[in-house]
């Protein structure tokens, strides 16, 4: 019997994030994936930086002073992306998991990411 089918290696790691080969929904899903770790990432940061409100308006302050940073921006910009990315590509993942749009699982994906192109450029627009 062989077993190294199911061994962990960096190899299968990585194909987990990485979907050229793959039809639609493998796309869907590694954008989904990668959102979902980019959201998680920013959540620690964003209470490490509710924690400076524990240290006094001080520390509060000069953290406010560096969210003018360019850097910083583009930062906020692509949580807020990742967010519209990540909610509109579940309610697809629900949709279809309730059995609404299964055999348009592609036509979904597309639709919802043109929507989700649209509120990007809004938020863009607004931000800058």
């Amino acid at each position: 019997m062989n077993t190294t089918r199911n061994q962990p290696s960096a190899r299968k790691f990585w194909s987990w994030f990485i979907p050229i080969g793959r039809q639609v929904g493998g796309w869907a899903f590694a954008l989904n994936r990668i959102t979902a770790l980019g959201l998680t990432l920013y959540l620690f940061l964003h209470l490490i930086v509710l924690g400076l409100l524990a240290q006094g308006p001080g520390a509060y302050d000069k953290f406010l002073v560096l969210t003018e940073n360019p850097f910083i921006k583009l930062g906020e910009w692509l949580v807020v992306v990742a967010a519209i990315l990540h909610g509109l590509n579940g309610i697809r993942i629900v949709l279809t998991s309730f059995g609404v749009g299964v055999v348009r699982q592609r036509q979904l994906f597309y639709g919802f990411m043109i929507v989700a192109v649209f509120a990007i450029l809004i938020f863009t627009a607004r931000m800058y």
